[in-house]
């Protein structure tokens, strides 16, 4: 009997999916599944949803326990799967709205820009620890990280335990190559593809079907109206660089300095009216915002909106089945760059194909991208680098230099306002992120003055919330 113990098992969705997938493989049908979180109600609601899903799939082996105390549900495991969110909705509320007031207009925020940043602050110290626990009493169990920012997070935790049996898992990779093949009226199945980056930043070199290369026909298709109007920033990518990116719009349009420089460029490039993940401002308050979640989860619960039982094809459960049962199989895992992409930092996060099976997970070596898509990659490999580093050194000033390097940022700000801005969501999330102690970048004096005739003229937003 396997064990897999999920850490956040109280989210809407996330550890009902991985239950029922794991359960569809015969090597696992008679799994433990533990359920860890910290809120009971959650916990007690997805400790049903499990249960359920048990009994209408038939798996008569199969267990579930749920635990508030993660050391407990760690004794004995075989297979690790985190997806927390530290702070809710109240953390992700002000990671948006603080930086807009000063110009930084984000759309999902979980990733690189100040929301990320923030995130990584909140969430790297619970992960470091949970990474040290793993080691202590699980040494040998698999580790799947889902949890954003993936490349920040994935990056600490391996710095935090070397030795971990740790993977990075997204569904941007196999989602994106979904949608290109729907595109190109090709199964899904049939396509041979190779992709290669950073997580929510990777690019399909290699796009073929029956030994046809289709990148001249999805540079086509990139042009046609009725696409780009729904997809703007990936389409974008894809017309000036030449080759499809793994992650929608509105984390592409973020990611960098071209896309939301202001109202009327935000209103070109991120019109949610065509798509909810096309980049409209705040996507990710209205996505998080869920105050019907009891009586979602009630529902799923009481079989009212039951699970699917077929498998999904979220990485997860086909990682978990390869090392049990030695069945091969490949996925998208964020790991150690180790020289699989030579032009970008060897101790950075990238995303690259790996083989799974008994002999573990073994990352391919993809070769160089092409130099102008490293870098893009590069510029966003060193803001994770330095929120990495900001959190391991307890040093708020490292948080800062993190803010100004990030393209959003230095794009909508100058270094005054970062430096304003990062104090003030320090202050606004001191409760989440205690390994600061309180600690904030220090308060730089201005070295300039303005006029009353340029004041009355102009509206800075930092000087309103300076004054």
């Amino acid at each position: 009997m396997p064990k897999t113990v999920i850490i956040g098992a109280g989210s809407l969705v996330f550890s009902s999916r991985l239950t029922a997938d794991i359960l569809t493989y015969p090597a696992l049908r008679d799994s433990h599944i533990a359920l860890v979180d910290t809120d009971t109600e959650r916990l007690e609601f997805a400790e049903k949803i499990a249960r359920r899903i048990i009994s209408e799939g038939g798996y008569t082996g199969a267990r579930v326990t749920a635990h508030t105390d993660r050391r407990e549900a760690l004794q004995n495991t075989d297979y690790v799967i985190i997806s927390i969110l530290v702070g809710g909705y109240d953390a992700i509320e002000s990671e948006i709205d603080i930086p807009m007031k000063y110009g930084i207009d984000q759309c999902i925020g979980d990733t690189l820009t100040p929301g990320g940043i923030m995130r990584c602050l909140r969430t790297l110290p619970v992960l470091e620890e949970i990474v040290h626990d793993i080691m202590e009493i699980c040494p040998a169990a698999w580790v799947l990280n889902y949890t954003n920012p993936m490349s920040m997070l994935t990056w600490g935790m391996l710095d935090a335990g070397p030795d971990i049996r740790l993977v990075g898992l997204c569904h941007s990779v196999q989602g994106g190559a979904e949608e290109w093949a729907a595109r190109l009226q090709v199964p899904p199945d049939e396509v041979n593809y190779i992709c290669a980056g950073i997580n929510h930043e990777a690019f399909y070199l290699r796009f073929e079907h029956n030994g046809e290369d289709l990148l001249p026909r999805i540079r086509e298709l990139a042009l046609k109206p009725e696409i780009w109007k729904g997809d703007t920033a990936r389409m974008e990518y894809l017309k000036h660089f030449g080759y499809p990116v793994t992650e929608s719009s509105g984390h592409v349009s973020e990611y960098n300095p071209w896309f939301r420089k202001d109202a009327e460029t935000v209103a070109r490039y991120c019109d949610n009216s065509e798509s909810t993940w096309n980049g409209g401002h705040a996507f990710i308050k209205h996505l998080y915002n869920r105050p019907d979640w009891r009586e979602t989860m009630r529902k799923m619960a009481e079989w009212e909106t039951p699970v699917a039982l077929e498998r999904s094809k979220e990485y997860g459960s086909q990682i978990v089945n390869a090392l049990e049962s030695g069945e091969p199989t490949v996925v998208y895992g964020n790991v150690r760059n180790d020289g699989a992409i030579p032009n970008l930092p060897v101790d950075c996060v990238v995303e690259v194909p790996c083989l799974v099976d008994r002999n573990g997970l073994q990352p391919t070596a993809v070769g160089p991208l092409p130099s102008h898509l490293a870098a893009i990659n590069k510029k966003q490999v060193e803001v994770q680098r330095l929120a990495v580093e900001a959190v391991q050194q307890r040093d708020p000033e490292r948080v800062f230099q993190a803010m100004a390097m990030d393209p959003l940022t230095g794009m909508s700000c100058t270094l005054d306002q970062i430096r304003a801005m990062t104090r003030e969501l320090m202050e606004a999330h001191a409760e989440w992120i205690p390994v600061m102690n309180g600690g904030l970048p220090g308060d730089q004096p201005l070295m300039y003055t303005r006029d009353a005739k340029w004041v009355e003229k102009h509206i800075d937003p930092w000087e309103a919330n300076r004054q």
